[in-house]
């Protein structure tokens, strides 16, 4: 999405929140493009956010709320980006209708796309415009967001005094990041693999034509090691991660992310073999590969060796600037991937 020029202080800060931890990300307009402010993580106990939907809104809202204050943000204005089974996002295609009728048709039609009761959702769509000369049809991108679930947000938000102005799909705020970041591949598979979901967003010309959400992620790696080494968390966790050696286990390791990671390889190279069929003249060119999931030891390869892509490890950060007397410029190429969604809402202006 090509966003107008915006002044500096007119961008929300990015909360991403997932079911292992919240992320933040505080940007600032500058003339070469934008500046890192703030950003952090804080771990939730495990089950405060399921699915995408708040089970412990309390707990959420003194995890954001302290993070704010560490981080000493005084910006109230926020967006948020939402995914799980309470989001349907769907490509439909139409006749060509200028914006009113288009609008009209989608609010009167959207039951026959979405399989939620039309009172019940938020919608949203976007026209793709790819009617050519012989065609007189376009797709449109349409999405559903379950209310019940995105009115917990917002007055969970609004209860620490923050002012949410944007809700998002974790999807678009990852393509939002990646076309602001210098981006080189005009076909591109964008994989955010998150601790219990995995997002796959596949552009073509600067355009999403496949996005759906995965039901896996890497904590499924985590607990297996846990049991099966009989081990805490936090170690299995590090051994997943490769900070720590497994020594005798490594057999026993290696069985599991096997297994593991050839599930998640599935599901992306179903999104890629259909975005070939339907995309034949425009093969992808990458994957691009984000969230906490990405930096499991050896994955980065496994699924180069599976797709027969170039699979780079995305650091959104990787053209902004930033204070080195205030933010570890390790530390910042670190956090990156885990960061993608966060900052790609951070990058979004308010309108309020």
């Amino acid at each position: 999405m090509n966003l107008p020029f915006l002044s500096k202080n007119n961008l929300v800060v990015g909360v991403d929140i997932g079911s292992h931890a919240v992320k933040v990300c505080q940007l600032k307009r500058t003339d070469k493009g934008y500046a890192v402010l703030s950003l952090g993580s804080v771990v939730l106990p495990e089950g405060a956010v399921d699915d995408g939907t708040l089970v412990e809104p309390e707990i959420v809202a003194k995890a954001i709320s302290d993070l704010f204050g560490n981080l000493k943000i005084k910006n109230k204005k926020v967006g948020i980006s939402i995914s799980g089974y309470s989001v349907i996002v769907k490509k439909v295609n139409l006749t060509v209708m200028d914006d009113d009728q288009l609008e009209e048709h989608i609010m009167t039609e959207a039951e026959q796309y979405i399989p939620f009761d039309i009172e019940d959702v938020y919608l949203d769509f976007q026209n793709l415009k790819t009617n050519t000369d012989t065609s007189d049809r376009t797709d449109v991108m349409l999405v559903a967001a379950k209310k019940e679930v995105v009115d917990d947000y917002l007055e969970m938000l609004e209860s620490i005094g923050l002012q949410p102005v944007l809700v998002d799909v974790d999807g678009f705020a990852l393509e939002n990041t990646y076309e602001y970041s210098g981006a080189k591949s005009v076909n591109v598979a964008l994989v955010d693999i998150g601790a219990s979901k995995m997002n796959i967003n596949i552009l073509s010309n600067g355009m999403s034509v496949v996005a759906r959400d995965i039901v896996v992620g890497s904590r499924q790696l985590t607990e297996q090691i846990q049991a099966t080494l009989d081990i805490e968390f936090e170690e299995a966790e590090a051994i997943k991660l490769g900070q720590v050696p497994a020594k005798e286990h490594q057999q026993e390791i290696e069985e599991i992310f096997s297994s593991t990671c050839t599930q998640w390889v599935l599901e992306i190279k179903k999104a890629i073999d259909l975005y070939h069929a339907n995309n034949p003249e425009a093969p992808l060119q990458s994957l691009v590969l984000s969230g906490g999931g990405s930096k499991v030891l050896g994955l980065r390869e496994f699924l180069e060796q599976e797709t027969q892509l170039e699979v780079e490890l995305f650091n959104p950060f990787e053209q902004m600037s930033s204070n080195a007397k205030k933010i570890d410029v390790e530390y910042l190429a670190s956090i990156g991937p885990e960061m993608a969604i966060a900052t790609g809402i951070a990058i979004r202006p308010s309108v309020i």
